[in-house]
């Protein structure tokens, strides 16, 4: 079952989801037909709207009949109106994976994973791209510089998509270039095992079609092992990295509160890469994606200068404003490796100032096996909040709160607060800051839209 353009109207349950809207847009700008539902009324619904869509708040099941096709996502559980009348009818359902390759069928496909950083070397190499003038198609799991920039139809034949390793549905892709950042542990309620999840990657070898190319971190074990496997099964495997053996050398790394730069080294040429974003994690990410723009034949003039215009993804250290001297910023950091690598950065931002951060935990099996490891991460800032726990798509687990968060960080009682109710906050961020100061609200889930709330209690002070 296919989404294409003449096939009838697609129906999509949870819509206004970073990874469902990106795909719509998509089909709208083709001419398809769309419907769809979600929780609660967004920009992301209200810009779907704009475009064609038609949208309704909350589950009804009477906007089924006449649809051809149905998309869920995996946080859409059996049990969903909707969901339940598009069986009843026998309606082909579609995970978003399935949907997402369908729409990239027909293109050189590009699929970007990793256990981190795959939404910012998917957008920061539609960026070189652009840079060396190509314009791709895309469908990222983050908006770009302007909000619904998350899913486009481009001019030129190749199509980018962030791939999702959480819950195996990267192996319904079929791709000619993936890039893999690199492989931690993470996603166990969904894999089994750390073994179960690393050998996804491994399977995600056989979606790249022959001859295909594979890039991958030098420097990170998982994917240095992953490359190893996959000399034998991928045309062409290409590093990127530090180390000396990389195919792709990143030298000279040098961070300011304004950016990040490296020297490349790439065969014969020594390429200065400068990006407005802070951090090694994004140098690294950066790198990930000018090799692969390389590998697609991009200029590396071109796609250097891409890099440099970076305007960066939103909720990727997106500053919401100032107020009263203090800088608010949000950010999607919810595994421990991600929320370290962003609190580094963020301390290079915050120059003498102090780092206050508010972290929501996101799911609770993640919680559960990872507190400790939360804990360490966010001993980098000098104040934290930590808030209850992001239920998402799971059932809450007796004992799993974010207390286990913020009694695994290291700081000391006075520097860690539990916070449970989430409306009190922006006040408590507010009474923490000082003037120089610089907050970051983080997590996967709701509490993006503390940052206002924060700034306005602020500026109250």
């Amino acid at each position: 079952m296919s989404v294409q353009p003449d096939s009838g109207r697609t129906h999509f349950i949870g819509i206004g989801g970073i990874g469902m809207s990106g795909i719509a847009r998509i089909l709208l700008a083709r001419g398809r037909e769309i419907s769809g539902s979600d929780r609660a009324d967004s920009p992301t619904v209200a810009r779907l709207r704009a475009l064609g869509a038609a949208v309704h708040v909350g589950s009804d099941p009477r906007s089924l009949p006449g649809a051809a096709a149905v998309v869920v996502s995996t946080a859409i559980r059996e049990s969903d109106p909707e969901l339940v009348e598009a069986r009843r009818l026998g309606i082909p359902v579609l995970h978003r994976a399935a949907a997402l390759a369908s729409v990239m069928a027909g293109h050189r496909a590009v699929a970007v994973t990793g256990t981190a950083g795959k939404s910012s070397t998917t957008a920061m190499l539609v960026a070189a791209l652009r840079g060396a003038g190509v314009d791709p198609s895309y469908a990222i799991g983050a908006d770009l510089d302007e909000p619904g920039s998350n899913g486009h139809e481009g001019a030129d034949d190749l199509f980018i998509a962030e791939a999702d390793e959480s819950d195996g549905s990267f192996l319904r892709l079929s791709v000619d270039l993936a890039v893999v950042t690199n492989i931690g542990i993470d996603h166990l309620d969904q894999h089994g095992s750390v073994e179960g999840y690393q050998q996804s990657f491994v399977a995600f070898l056989d979606r790249i079609r022959p001859p295909g190319v594979l890039v991958v971190s030098a420097d990170d074990p998982g994917t240095a092992r992953l490359a190893e496997v996959a000399r034998d099964r991928v045309g062409i495997v290409r590093t990127f990295g530090e180390s000396a053996s990389a195919d792709l050398r990143l030298a000279d790394i040098a961070m300011a509160p304004d950016g990040t730069s490296y020297t490349a080294s790439v065969g014969d040429q020594r390429l200065p890469v400068r990006l407005p974003s802070v951090g090694r994690h994004n140098a690294h990410n950066s790198a990930a994606a000018l090799l692969a723009a390389l590998e697609l034949g991009a200029a590396a003039a071109g796609a250097v200068a891409g890099l440099a215009s970076f305007g960066g993804a939103r909720r990727r250290f997106e500053l919401k404003g100032t107020a009263g001297g203090v800088r608010v910023y949000d950010d999607y950091a919810h595994h421990p490796t991600k929320v370290a690598a962003q609190l580094q950065a963020a301390r290079v931002v915050a120059g003498g100032g102090r780092l206050v951060v508010a972290f929501q935990p996101h799911l609770y099996s993640r919680t559960q096996a990872f507190a400790a490891e939360f804990g360490a991460a966010l001993a980098l800032a000098d104040e934290v909040v930590v808030l209850d726990v992001y239920a998402a798509r799971e059932d809450p687990v007796p004992g799993v709160t974010g207390a286990l968060v913020a009694d695994a960080v290291p700081l000391g009682a006075d520097h860690v607060r539990y916070e449970p109710d989430r409306s009190a906050v922006p006040g408590l961020l507010a009474s923490l800051a000082r003037p120089g100061d610089l907050v970051i609200t983080m997590g996967a889930g709701d509490v993006t839209g503390l940052g206002p709330e924060v700034l306005e209690r602020l500026g109250e002070r």
